[in-house]
């Protein structure tokens, strides 16, 4: 095979890749809201939410479930992409337009999301580590610092 068939071809695989996982998250969405979130509701046995935010780049709204830890009336996000070299799109996202919708079951609340600073994340990882033990092997996994949200409720 050629360099450039491979290179067509690894690209023709990760389309394909894309396009599977975009086709689950949306399932996911329509599951969990359908249900009022009895199904398609977690992950690691614990609780997950949904995230609606708007795109950083084509203004429009997305809903992603998203692992998620309580603190306080806090809402702790981590975007880990499973402790790939890159950030996920949705961390873009929340960096450019912070006001989010974050629904538990039925629950729908207005946040908005800021990345930790430093001494927060040093602070607040062990909390999160301690819900969601795959985000230490994650971090483990990746060289970048693996960034943390805190969203806080709005008025």
């Amino acid at each position: 095979m050629t360099d450039e068939k491979a290179k067509d071809s690894l690209n023709s695989t990760l389309a394909g890749i894309k396009w599977i996982v975009r086709f689950f998250t949306w399932l996911n969405v329509v599951v969990y809201r359908a249900s009022g979130g009895r199904l398609m509701n977690q992950s690691e046995g614990k609780p997950v939410c949904l995230v609606t935010m708007t795109g950083h780049k084509s203004g429009r709204q997305k809903t992603i479930a998203l692992m998620h830890v309580a603190d306080g009336d806090n809402v702790l996000l981590v975007a880990s992409l499973g402790g790939q070299p890159k950030n996920p799109v949705w961390y873009y996202n929340l960096k450019a337009q912070p006001a989010i919708e974050i629904q538990f079951g039925k629950v729908l609340r207005v946040m908005l999301a800021r990345e930790a600073t430093a001494e927060e994340r040093l602070a607040l990882w062990p909390k999160a580590v301690a819900a969601f033990p795959s985000f230490a092997d994650y971090q483990r996994k990746t060289t970048r610092e693996i960034p943390l949200f805190i969203c806080t409720p709005r008025a």
